[in-house]
């Protein structure tokens, strides 16, 4: 599992921890359709790499070890 955060046009970004960016990209498209917004993907090496003042407050109990979306908040639901 590696987290990755995926960078869109005219959005902060999506949090997601993934088993490969096949399967984050697939996470993405349940939550919010096409990924015909994405500008790019990458891993997230260090929680220091993210936004430190607005991801990092806004995680609230999200787990983003555990597979699924963990930024922005409302879409935790979708790991299946």
């Amino acid at each position: 599992m590696h987290p990755y955060w995926i960078t869109l046009s005219g959005h902060l970004g999506v949090g997601i921890t993934a088993r490969s960016e096949a399967d984050a990209l697939q996470l993405f498209e349940l939550a919010f359709g096409s990924a015909e917004k994405i500008i790019r993907i990458e891993i997230i090496k260090d929680m220091n790499d993210l936004d430190q003042n607005h991801v990092v407050p806004n995680l609230g109990g999200a787990n983003w070890l555990r597979r699924g979306i963990w930024f922005p908040q409302g879409h935790e639901h979708i790991s299946n």
